[in-house]
């Protein structure tokens, strides 16, 4: 009797203080998001326990005298479907034999070889804000049942077999469960039993039930794929925690790849702006000017060199003017430029028509503007910079035949400014260009 009070107290004791040991375990959420549906998850398991059945419970009500208990073993298997986190309906058979005495050697035996009940079952633990997934996890059900037993009347030591009868039960458990792993909970639970019609022999008046009740101890086990985690050890808030997370990931991993592309268009920016950068101001770029730190005013060819001074005096023409065969030459030489593939080179057979050009150049003191231009294939960087040194190359060709260097203005546009579509071959080339414009 007292080995049966100790367990009853101790469950109870579990279950009290199931939150004071209470633990995290984060592998319950993982691959799971907040309101999704129960595919997710796994929902159906199945439990099997042994334990002690008798009389006796915590109350000390419906004992009809019987004092002196028979501790008896009792074994159930339940299969159950959890619905939601908290909640779920489980289907258990229960057997095993129910014996008692009174202090007069008086008393009953009753063999319970079948009952079934189906169980509304409610898990505290994963309705908890403070900890995401208990690792305990305390519950309590009730359910209906149907129930065969055969009773034994036990009285001046002769026994008294009555029939098989098959009733109605109650089953009201608390418990708790403890999950070892993922898929495995530990269940230790207090099951109390009511029954009706003679469970242990004895007709009772005003419908007042026999109670019997049951200390057990076993195991549950998740069924389905283990790459899903269990339903009912799966706690909403820890979920919605776990979503939040893996979005705030996700935008930041998105914002790290933005600000690094952002870097990398800076350091292309800057490269071009290094490459057209001209410090001594003589019009040549850096990149092209052999004679770097010219003073300001000096004039230089092609190569950003100064100009051998001139002993010849410079004509003074007061009024300029662009005849027709004048753009003709111009237009000649545009027709004819042609440079080697990928590169500023000029080729030979563009020599002929870019000396008339230098030869009008020093005739009539024109100034001449030079626009090289490219069509839209490869990076932008590329072909600015293609651009830029074409028709630099031209103005260093022009000056090497004598022309004025201070004359001469050599910009690179790149893909910028596009006469015709770029969506064909005949387009492309066309784009492909240096202009020259007289003035």
């Amino acid at each position: 009797m007292r080995t049966i009070k100790t367990l009853s107290l101790l469950a109870a004791a579990s279950f009290l203080s199931s939150a004071a040991f209470a633990q995290n375990n984060p592998e319950t959420i993982q691959g799971t998001t907040p309101l999704g549906d129960l595919s997710q998850y796994r929902t159906w398991s199945v439990g099997v326990n042994v334990g002690i059945l008798n009389q006796t419970n915590l109350f000390h009500f419906a004992q009809r005298g019987n004092s002196e208990m028979d501790t008896n073993f009792g074994f159930s298997a339940y299969v159950k479907n959890q619905l939601t986190p908290s909640f779920g309906i489980k289907a258990q058979y229960l057997g095993g034999k129910v014996g008692g005495k009174n202090t007069s050697g008086n008393g009953f035996e009753s063999k319970v070889p079948f009952s079934l009940a189906l169980s509304g079952e409610y898990l505290f633990g994963n309705t908890n804000w403070r900890v995401f997934n208990g690792v305990l996890k305390p519950y309590a059900a009730l359910g209906l049942g149907v129930m065969s037993s055969t009773a034994t009347i036990i009285e001046g030591g002769n026994k008294t077999e009555q029939d098989n009868l098959t009733k109605l039960y109650v089953p009201a458990d608390l418990g708790l469960k403890f999950a070892v792993t993922k898929d495995v909970n530990i269940d230790l639970g207090y099951q109390l039993n009511f029954a009706n019609k003679r469970f242990d022999g004895v007709v009772n008046g005003n419908f007042q039930p026999d109670v019997f009740t049951y200390i057990h101890a076993g195991v549950e086990i998740a069924l389905g794929s283990k790459q899903k985690p269990y339903l009912g050890n799966s706690n909403p808030v820890a979920t919605m925690i776990n979503d939040y997370t893996a979005k705030y990931d996700e935008v930041k991993a998105d914002r790290d790849r933005l600000n690094a592309a952002n870097n990398e268009l800076k350091a292309q920016v800057q490269s071009l702006s290094d490459d057209l950068k001209d410090d001594d101001g003589d019009g040549v770029a850096n990149k092209f000017d052999k004679c770097p730190n010219t003073p300001a005013g000096t004039k230089v060819d092609g190569s950003g060199c100064p100009l051998p001074e001139m002993k010849n005096e410079t004509k003074v023409i007061e009024k300029i003017v662009v005849t027709d065969e004048d753009r003709k030459v111009v237009d000649e030489a545009i027709k004819n430029l042609e440079f080697d593939l990928g590169k500023s080179t000029i080729r030979a057979n563009s020599f002929a028509s870019l000396d008339r050009v230098a030869a009008l150049l020093i005739e009539k003191n024109f100034s001449l503007k030079l626009a090289g231009h490219t069509d839209n294939t490869g990076s932008l960087q590329t072909n600015l910079r293609l651009s830029k040194e074409r028709a630099e190359s031209v103005k260093a060709y022009l000056v090497s035949k004598g022309a004025n260097a201070s004359r001469i203005e050599a910009t690179g546009y790149g893909p910028n400014q596009p006469i015709a579509s770029n969506a064909n071959a005949a387009g492309r080339q066309a784009n492909r260009r240096v202009e020259f414009t007289l003035y």
